[in-house]
This record gives structure tokens, C-alpha cells and sequence, in this order.
């Protein structure tokens, strides 16, 4: 299997980053290659936390990666309009007697 025409970050280049309470997220991609049918797959690997609790993992098919972009990228966008918000957007707003 090829990826000529397809963006691949340098051999080099960090595919992680550090979150604010100390949780590595990895982001890789795997690739399988059975004999009929190649499979790819976006990883996500969020590690073990401070406490060392253990994390998750997580293996996305290309659209659903998309996706999980367009959301993070949506909900990033309300934090910093709104950073005076805590939790999430409450879905009955009438008032309580």
C-alpha cells in the first residue's frame, strides 16, 4: 500500500501532546494488511494520568476521525467565546418555582 499524495507528518515530528492535568494523547496511525482488504485506522491513545490511573485507546476509521475534529474543533471554539460558562449548555431553561 502506497501514500503517495497523501500529507504525512516528518518521521520526526511529535504526534502527541500533554494535556493541562498531565495525560499524554497520542494520535497515530495504524495500518493492517490482511490479504483481501487493507485496513487504516486514526489512534487515539490518551495514557494514564498523574495519579497513574489508566487510560484509553481508541481506533477511528477516517470519516469518523473527521468528525471527532469537527466537534472538538466546534466545542473549542464555544470555550473561547464563552469562557465564563461552566459545563455543559443546560437544555431546559424555563424557570423554577
Amino acid at each position: 500500500m502506497t501514500t503517495a499524495g497523501r500529507a504525512r507528518p516528518p518521521e520526526a515530528e511529535d504526534t502527541s501532546l500533554v494535556t493541562a492535568c498531565g495525560r499524554r494523547i497520542a494520535v497515530r496511525c495504524l495500518r493492517l494488511a490482511p490479504a483481501n482488504r487493507p485496513i487504516g485506522r486514526v489512534t487515539l491513545d490518551v495514557g494514564r494520568d498523574q495519579g497513574d490511573e489508566p487510560g484509553v485507546w481508541a481506533a477511528l476509521t477516517a470519516d469518523e476521525a473527521r468528525g471527532l475534529a469537527r466537534l472538538l474543533l466546534l466545542q473549542a471554539d464555544l470555550v473561547e467565546q464563552d469562557t465564563g460558562a461552566v459545563g455543559p449548555a443546560r437544555q431546559d431553561s424555563s424557570p423554577s418555582a
